[in-house]
């Protein structure tokens, strides 16, 4: 059935006549009828499954139109009808499931599971209100709730339910489906579980409720505020129900397909995404142990079923638990981690391998790695440091279990939807087949002197400064200049990306500007990021920016050179269209610190230069295409991680060295600052940066602004400026998930 007649069937109108909201629905029926019929009914032996805190789905219709090979025809009808397709999108509302990289990463690698037609499913949580809903309030951060569930979504409701038990209750779950579509292949599912009794209507002033009331708050928001004990137990809580659905889901799955649990593996691979699903597998063993396999061999069964993907060398985000905190949420579980634990004790002297330390605490990577038979890390550098640096002590243990797996983007949604105008030009230039095997835009490279192409490019990214410049306006309210340079920062916000050393850029350019030297081309400046909200300093950073942004916009003297823009609520729907706008893409994280990033990829594969540093995926980026397609700055990884291990480096002495950097961090405290902002949160910050600089963005401030204004006077020629480009694009090609689902499959998971 096509749109019109299924309009026609449940509208029982013609589509001129039918509002948005009914053409929405109506192509939300005929996704699913045609999602549905390429589920794969027989999927082979082994399966895939994908146990992850987030899934940053984004909104789902126009990437599943295309997909589904349907969009272009959608498109057309809408056209000839007087409606507009981007019109219908706006009805959507984007899932709130995830927060940044993890999630976005995990919803990539599930359309090219399915676009590869591996069968492989992902398994998670249903967040009813997601991370939260950004609002800025008087210069500040200010979270609400952020309801997305609505009955005629894309959530299928099933009839699998649980019984999960905790210390002194039992909840019931419910799991709910959304398919996922691959292009031109199979539907794969996303597995979300949830309880019926939680209740939004606890939510009171902001995103406030009672943590103590779990069958009415599991599954209200991802990452719930853990800055006191009770938010503690809530995320054990959370995590302990998804992981124990996802278990016994997998089992119920592999029985019914002939499994005998003796040979687990043959039937299951689980991956675990981070560090938040690991107790699937003390839970696994008990599950099996219940079934009546001995212990010996139900540890043996679940190491070679698990494999672990580590996202991060950050300490804070390994997590631990207090043993004490699992005895009063999951007392089942912990004799099966002191057995864990005594096993390893048994084998090795070296403490720093043991599952419990000396404090009682619960090293969950430290359950990872010892109880799976796959380690990866997600770009190069990465590996390479977990290898030689942080997990250093593990590898010698277990060298065999570690490789490399660097992250990719899907490119349906970051060139082919969100950049509609680009993959036309690539397929009038080298054809479709892009489009399935992302090497071919290499291709493009011939085309590195044509003079039409080159300026094809840039009026591209000039339609779609445009296009953004719009969405600003209806969304925010906030005017930006289509002919001024983009350079965008989006990501997470965290000290160790280092949004507040772009900050201090902005600050450096004010004066500078204020002073008399004036750029050749307007510079605007957008940062997109939520901080999480118990992260004090994180807050604060996004104070200040607020305040530039509002100093700037009211100076008549800068404001037509300089604009400082903070998106509010960043999303996937707010990405989609800044990263097809962007001209410089700011990839700063302290070399060392950053996994892999996939936002630089995505910017990469969309005609926008990075600067960055040598650390992430960058460190690939800049070998693919070479010094002078691409902006490197600061110190390298080796250099500081030996400033850690030498505890030698001091912001304090480098800002009595250096007057200028002097200047630019006391500005954060000065007359004109504080009479817009508030004094408590400026000097906190001021004094973070002035006495700490644990990121050491005073360290790498100099080399940025320098490298900064170099990519500013490049881009003043455009015919070099598009080369650069598209260099960028014809390099991109390596960064498809398709490519890295193709060698998690090979090395890892062996599904065909």
């Amino acid at each position: 059935m096509n749109l019109l007649q299924m309009l026609k069937s449940k509208c029982n109108k013609d589509i001129l006549y039918c509002s948005n909201e009914e053409i929405y629905f109506a192509l939300l029926q005929i996704v699913q009828e045609l999602s549905e019929s390429k589920v794969s009914k027989n999927q082979g032996k082994k399966k895939l499954y994908y146990i992850s805190a987030e899934f940053l789905i984004g909104k789902l219709l126009s990437n599943n139109l295309i997909n589904l090979g349907i969009y272009d025809e959608v498109k057309q009808i809408l056209d000839e009808n007087g409606k507009s397709i981007s019109d219908i999108e706006e009805i959507e509302l984007e899932p709130s499931l995830g927060n940044g990289g993890l999630g976005r990463l995990a919803a990539c690698f599930l359309d090219s599971i399915a676009t590869l037609g591996l069968p492989g499913d992902g398994i998670g949580l249903n967040y009813h209100l997601g991370l939260f809903k950004q609002v800025f309030k008087n210069n500040f951060q200010t979270e609400e709730k952020n309801a997305w569930i609505d009955k005629l979504g894309w959530l299928n409701k099933t009839d699998v339910t649980y019984d999960i038990e905790f210390n002194d209750f039992t909840l019931k779950s419910r799991l709910y489906d959304i398919n996922v579509t691959g292009y031109n292949n199979v539907t794969n599912k996303l597995h979300l579980f949830d309880v019926e009794t939680v209740d939004e209507t606890i939510v009171k002033d902001g995103i406030n409720f009672d943590k103590e009331d779990i069958e009415k708050n599991l599954t209200l928001f991802l990452y719930p505020d853990d800055s006191d004990e009770k938010g503690h137990l809530l995320r054990i809580y959370q995590q302990y129900f998804m992981v124990s659905n996802g278990a016994r889901f997998i089992l119920d799955e592999c029985i019914a397909k002939g499994c005998n649990l003796h040979d687990l593996p043959e039937y299951a691979v689980i991956q675990i995404n981070d560090t938040h699903p690991t107790m699937v597998i003390p839970e696994l063993i008990r599950l099996l142990t219940e079934k009546g396999i001995e212990m010996d061999e139900a540890i043996d069964i679940v190491s070679k079923t698990c494999a672990y993907t580590n996202h991060t060398i950050l300490a804070e985000a390994l997590e631990k638990w207090p043993i004490a905190y699992l005895e009063k949420v999951v007392p089942q579980l912990v004799p099966i981690i002191k057995e864990l634990d005594q096993r390893v004790r048994e084998k090795y002297d070296d403490r720093s391998l043991y599952i419990i330390d000396e404090n009682n605490n619960v090293h969950m990577a430290h359950i990872d790695i010892h109880y799976t038979f796959s380690v990866n890390g997600v770009a190069s550098l990465h590996t390479n440091i977990l290898e030689k640096n942080e997990l250093n002590n593990f590898y010698k243990v277990y060298p065999e279990k570690f490789n490399n797996k660097t992250n990719g983007i899907t490119f349906r949604r970051w060139l082919m939807y969100c950049n509609p105008e680009l993959t036309k030009l690539i397929e009038d230039l080298i054809g479709n087949e892009f489009k399935v095997n992302a090497d071919k835009l290499q291709d493009l490279i011939k085309y590195i002197d044509d003079e039409k192409v080159l300026k094809k490019l840039l009026d591209i990214k000039h339609d779609n400064k445009i296009k953004l410049k719009e969405y600003l306006k209806k969304t925010q309210n906030i005017d930006i200049d289509e002919n001024s340079i983009f350079d965008i920062q989006i990501k997470r916000l965290h000290e160790y990306k280092r949004q507040h050393m772009n900050a201090l850029y902005v600050i450096y350019k004010y004066l500078q500007i204020k002073k008399g030297n004036l750029p050749k081309t307007p510079i605007t400046v957008i940062f997109g990021a939520k901080a999480a909200p118990a992260y004090t300093i994180a807050k604060d950073i996004i104070h200040l920016i607020l305040c530039l942004q509002q100093l700037i916009e009211n100076d008549e003297e800068v404001n037509k050179y300089l604009k400082v823009v903070m998106i509010g609520n960043y999303n996937v729907t707010a990405a989609e269209k800044l990263i097809s706008a962007c001209d410089i893409s700011e990839q700063i994280s302290l070399a060392s610190k950053e996994a892999s990033g996939t936002g630089n990829m995505k910017f990469m594969l969309n005609g926008a230069l990075t600067l960055g540093t040598e650390d992430g995926a960058n460190v690939e980026i800049h070998e693919l295409v070479g010094d002078d397609n691409i902006f490197i700055f600061g110190e390298s990884s080796d250099n500081v991680i030996k400033h850690y291990e030498q505890r030698d480096y001091n912001p304090l002495d480098l800002c009595i060295k250096n007057k200028s950097i002097k200047e630019v961090v006391d500005f954060i405290i000065s007359d004109e600052l504080m009479q817009i902002g508030c004094e408590e949160n400026l000097i906190r910050l001021y004094k973070e940066i002035l006495l700490k600089d644990w990121f050491m963005g005073l360290l790498d401030f100099q080399s940025y602004c320098d490298k900064k204004e170099a990519a500013f006077r490049e881009y003043e020629d455009r015919v070099k400026w598009s080369k650069k480009m598209l260099v960028n694009i014809s390099k991109a090609g390596y960064f498809s998930s398709d490519r890295t689902i193709e060698e998690y499959n090979r090395d890892i998971w062996k599904l065909n």
